[in-house]
């Protein structure tokens, strides 16, 4: 074990004591210590989940990449192992960037990350040279392979360089072989996304590019992915510096799903419809994995770079991943529903049917801050209402805002009183669908973030949000008259 690596690990063991449970969230992963961003190598592995991540022990802000590790038998309750690799040799020594992990053969687990290492532009100025690098280990301890980098400019096809060139989510195929999706960046400066392939996993050829922006969705594309799921093939990615299309990728730095047709053979993508991941303030770098019982999950970091100074006083951890979801397609939309175990976690039930609400009202039992609450509204009469609001995280100064807007079809959550300090984006509309004038929220609260889930999983929208812990009141507000009914569960995590 390098110097670096055993540093990061004594300094995991001593500093994370300092942070009590109560100061993290219930059931999403936060960093041992220090900082987080995006979650890597998101696996199944002896017997547990494995879920790695961007991470920054020494600091609440991003520095040199490590990747720190945690595993969980339910996706939801996670226990943290020791930092899994550091910035530790001169192919990675600027950071161990973004990647995945998978069993091979003989039992070993394998990991594929980006090592950045510095270079220099022919004037001189500073340009990171990024190439695809490899760890085994057994789920504890990882050792890099000794021919790293197995990607690099001389795998890419023309127009590639290795400035950008980062971020390898790796698979089996049926027939044992392995492949793999980088993310890069086009000689028009806009990105793209290139397909690897590997008889073992060790040795690469490049094969072609899946699909590319041309400038249309963004400019850079990272952390892609990419697997068949009900018949279709999927291509996901998150696009940097992304301008809207209506109420469409309204974060610059977003997350999007390409849904198509694949041919093995050929190892060509055909990209049929494009579609908005989560349109809430904050969640990016998605990954998924197929979980032993055959289902396609996917768990992302909860956060937004551009929100990333909006940090609470004194923090001891910045950053935290989303609640991993279960993912479907229904009419040739992407479904996204929380994982069935969260089922296991529910605690106190509360209930009310066809409750009339109009003006602002709380009902008794309907409280919390990790909560797992499903709405259902209709309006009462043919005039229908103007807006209907959902108050949470509730106090005498703070709240943060889900409000329906049924003319317009929107749905808006705002945390601009949720206690965060800085002047930062605070609000995000989202364009749902009404069935005979109702609609259905799925509402997944945490000491930390709001989840909302639409009509089954039609959209979502997270955000971070750093309110007081006191303030646990959840309220309803109509212009008119709404027929509502509400379930709500408390979440027990510990």
């Amino acid at each position: 074990m390098s110097t670096i690596l055993q540093k990061a690990r004594e300094y995991e063991q001593k500093y994370r004591v300092y942070i009590t449970p109560e100061e993290r969230p219930g059931y999403h992963l936060t960093p041992q210590v220090g900082w987080m961003n995006d979650p890597n190598g998101f696996s199944f592995y002896g017997g547990e989940y494995h879920l790695f991540y961007q991470y920054h022990p020494y600091s609440t802000e991003w520095g040199p990449m490590h990747w720190g590790h945690a595993v969980s038998t339910d996706l939801l309750r996670w226990k943290y192992l020791p930092a899994a690799i550091a910035p530790d040799t001169e192919i990675d020594q600027v950071g161990c960037f973004s990647g995945s992990a998978i069993e091979l053969p003989d039992g070993r687990q394998l990991l594929m990350y980006t090592g950045v290492r510095q270079g220099r532009n022919e004037d001189g100025t500073r340009r990171d040279q990024q190439t695809q690098c490899l760890a085994v280990g057994n789920g504890l301890n990882y050792v890099k392979y000794t021919a790293n980098p197995v990607l690099d400019d001389k795998d890419l096809p023309e127009g590639f360089t290795t400035a950008d060139f980062r971020d390898p989510k790796l698979w089996r195929e049926e027939d044992g072989s392995y492949a793999c999706v980088v993310g890069a960046r086009t000689e028009d400066g806009s990105g793209a996304i290139l397909l690897f392939t590997s008889p073992d996993g060790f040795q690469w050829k490049y094969e072609n590019i899946l699909d590319r922006s041309y400038n249309e969705y963004g400019r850079m594309w990272e952390c892609p992915d990419f697997f068949p799921l009900d018949g279709k093939q999927l291509l996901i990615t998150s696009p940097q510096d992304m301008s809207p299309l209506g109420l469409e990728f309204h974060n610059g730095n977003n997350t999007m799903a390409l849904i198509g047709s694949y041919d093995r053979n050929t190892h060509r993508f055909e990209r049929e419809q494009v579609q908005a991941i989560d349109y809430g303030l904050e969640f990016y770098a998605p990954q998924t994995m197929l979980t032993p019982d055959g289902r396609r999950v996917m768990i992302g970091w909860l956060q937004n770079w551009d929100t990333c100074s909006a940090q609470p006083p004194n923090a001891k951890w910045f950053g935290q991943t989303s609640t991993p979801r279960e993912l479907s397609l229904k009419d040739g939309r992407l479904i996204q529903v929380p994982v069935r175990e969260i089922e296991a976690l529910h605690g106190r039930r509360v209930a009310y049917q066809d409750v009339t609400v109009q003006e602002e009202v709380s009902l008794k039992g309907v409280y919390g801050r990790m909560v797992d609450m499903t709405v259902t509204l209709r309006p009462a009469d043919v005039d229908g209402f103007q807006q209907f609001t959902i108050k949470v995280a509730k106090g005498s100064q703070h709240y943060t805002n889900i409000t329906f807007f049924p003319k317009a079809s929107v749905l808006r959550v705002n945390r601009a009183h949720s206690g965060l300090a800085r002047d930062i984006i605070h609000e995000r509309d989202c364009l749902v669908r009404q069935q005979n004038g109702e609609i259905r929220l799925r509402i997944l609260l945490d000491r930390f973030s709001l989840e909302i889930f639409v009509n089954g999983g039609e959209q979502a929208m997270s955000t971070a949000i750093y309110t007081p812990q006191t303030a646990d009141g959840i309220s309803f507000e109509a212009d008119r008259s709404v027929i509502m009914s509400v379930e709500k569960f408390d979440i027990i995590a510990e």
